[in-house]
């Protein structure tokens, strides 16, 4: 029996590592959970490891819309964990930043960088992971794409400088990453109330509510929310907390807020996103599989996994055109007579 790995990918240990092997994808797990009023995210990362017994050991299984196998067509490995601190969310987040850092720091020959990949615990990670990134490439260079059901800029916690609710006002108040390169998905449900928005305005975010996405349709704001993100920063970064996903697909979540999004609708937007932007870095957050008796979640918390990387393989090997499908698995009109 192998030794469960993220996709079953072979294991990396140090930044040497990463560089001897041309590796374009570092995954690693991220086990902090004190920063959210629900424990059980910790076993998040663990949980998706776990998760991909469908994958072949060596079989090629590309991506049946696209007809790209990122882990064929990119060398993915393994990173192992970041430190954790089990009585320090504030001491963790500056290790898991260090952590991060090290591995985008690695370049390789040809200009390009390794690029992080954090399955994680609470929301806590954002502030880590993106100042990880900022340290690397730059202030205002790097640009955030946050799908989330909750803003989680909130200024205070009990006693606390970071929690899960707050990663996005301390980017914010750090000058890590300007408020014009934030775009936020899939809002809804009590929070933010009327005072987070008018701050969100004053500081320039690009926000999409659930109630816009209704509105408007997912098609046409999956296009602005894309434009968005080019329009800016070099650099992107996705973060997607699991509660995006409407609890009915992912209940292993600590703060489930019904009506989100269907696993189809993000599958499609975060494939496009790491595909037709110039992604360095991505989150999975705030999966608590402790939470679900089946194996839904961390099923599903795989496949966001997978269609990041099927965006990033794509754009590693040039497909950046918009919404690309395989000529082979578009089939309307082919059997007309």
């Amino acid at each position: 029996m192998q030794i469960p790995t993220f996709l079953h990918q072979p294991i990396a240990l140090t930044p040497a590592d990463l560089a001897a092997g041309e590796v374009d994808v570092a995954i690693m797990g991220a086990f902090t959970d004190m920063g959210g009023g629900m424990r059980g995210a910790s076993h998040g990362p663990n949980a998706v490891r776990a998760s991909s017994m469908y994958l072949g050991y060596g079989a090629r299984q590309p991506h049946m819309h696209v007809m790209v196998d990122p882990l064929q067509d990119m060398t993915v490995v393994d990173y192992g964990n970041a430190p954790n601190d089990m009585m320090s969310t504030e001491r963790t987040i500056h290790a898991v930043r260090s952590f991060v850092r090290q591995v985008a720091e690695v370049q390789h020959e040809d200009g390009t960088r390794v690029i992080p990949f954090i399955v994680g615990d609470d929301h806590s990670l954002m502030y880590s992971d993106v100042a990880a990134l900022v340290d690397v490439y730059g202030k205002g260079n790097v640009g955030v794409v946050h799908f989330d059901a909750h803003y989680d800029a909130g200024r205070y916690g009990p006693g606390h400088l970071i929690n899960h609710g707050m990663p996005v006002y301390r980017l914010i108040e750090e000058g890590l990453v300007p408020g014009k390169n934030f775009i936020q998905v899939a809002l809804r449900g009590y929070y933010p109330d009327e005072r987070a928005f008018e701050w969100m305005r004053e500081n320039g975010f690009r926000y999409h509510t659930m109630a816009e996405i209704e509105d408007r349709g997912k098609d046409a704001v999956m296009e602005d929310a894309i434009a968005e993100a080019k329009d800016g920063p070099e650099y992107i970064f996705v973060s997607f907390d699991i509660d995006t996903l409407d609890p009915a697909f992912v209940p292993g979540t600590g703060t489930p807020e019904s009506g989100g999004l269907m696993p189809r609708e993000a599958f499609h937007i975060l494939r496009r996103l790491c595909a037709e932007t110039n992604l360095v870095g991505f989150e999975l957050v705030e999966l608590s599989p402790h939470m679900d008796p089946t194996y839904v979640s961390a099923l599903n918390a795989n496949r966001l996994l997978r269609e990041c990387l099927t965006g990033a393989a794509m754009n590693k090997l040039g497909i950046t055109e918009p919404d690309y499908r395989s000529p082979l698995t578009v089939t309307h009109g082919q059997n007309d007579n």
